[in-house]
């Protein structure tokens, strides 16, 4: 699925995302993480072996919820709510949060704040719908 262009411009501005995987018991797992684009895919860096990365190894299943700073026509906060299915990379983890960090935390920051991080792991979504509200449904809300 193609990423709406101003889904794309939230990503870039570097909004907080709220990611969402499915623990083993079927209830969700929510953490608030930095994701970027590469290409059509959302990406995101883990260093740890995580709950969120053990999820995905188990249920590719995943949603992402970002907020704007911007209102609907009828004064309700805009905000996206993306559904894909995730693989797992191993490795490359610092290098995309290096990355990120750039866009999160300004571009003179050296991150992860660590001597020789481990490999970590890069979690890819593929993007399979968008939601929300705002430009990227096609409904005036």
């Amino acid at each position: 699925m193609d990423i709406h262009p101003a889904v794309r411009a939230l990503i870039e501005a570097g909004p907080p995302a709220h990611f969402v995987t499915l623990n083993p018991d079927g209830s969700p797992q929510v953490t608030i993480v930095w994701i970027g684009l590469e290409g059509d895919e959302i990406v995101a860096a883990h260093l740890p072996r995580n709950q969120k990365v053990r999820n995905i190894s188990r249920d590719q299943r995943v949603a992402i919820s970002i907020e704007t700073d911007t209102k609907s026509a009828m004064g309700f906060t805009e905000y996206a709510v993306i559904y894909g299915k995730a693989r797992l990379q191993q490795g490359g983890a610092p290098q995309l949060l290096q990355r990120l960090a750039h866009v999160y935390l300004g571009t003179e920051v050296d991150f992860p704040p660590m001597p020789n991080p481990p490999p970590g792991y890069v979690t890819r979504i593929t993007v399979e719908r968008i939601d929300g509200v705002g430009p990227w449904t096609g409904r005036p809300v």
